[in-house]
């Protein structure tokens, strides 16, 4: 199997607090084809460093343990510019994180995961799919 998803970090959250369907939808899927951003692995460090809870840093070091993390790389940063600049030029720019990962997803050609589909809807040529 090929990689086809990236977990924006609001699913990997609720994958990790046993939120919805989310860690059911995961395990369908083989790990080859199931992923996360360097982008998130980083927003799930800080929720953990924020709240200080050793209960949380453990669950999201199993978590880590078995997703495959991509590096940001130079054509998602490319990508970002597109995605920030044309989002912007239409008065509805979204967080410079959510379009990092935006960005990453489309680069890749990989469908987003995410349950903010109000943001990540309007990022043209970028495929969303809700897993909670």
């Amino acid at each position: 199997m090929t990689l086809r998803y990236l977990l924006d970090t609001d699913t990997a959250s609720f994958a990790i607090r046993g939120v919805g369907r989310v860690k059911d939808s995961i395990l369908s899927h083989t790990p080859a084809e199931v992923a996360i951003s360097a982008l998130t692995e980083a927003e799930l460090w800080f929720g953990v460093k924020k709240l200080g809870s050793r209960r949380l840093q453990r669950s999201v070091e199993a978590f880590l343990g078995g997703m495959q993390v991509l590096p940001f790389d130079r054509v998602a940063a490319r990508d970002f510019g597109d995605v920030q600049a044309l989002l912007a030029a239409r008065g509805r720019p979204i967080g410079a994180v959510d379009a990092m990962l935006a960005a990453h997803a489309r680069s890749r050609v990989l469908t987003f995961v995410t349950h903010n589909r109000r943001h990540f809807d309007r990022v043209p040529r970028l495929k969303v799919e809700d897993w909670v």
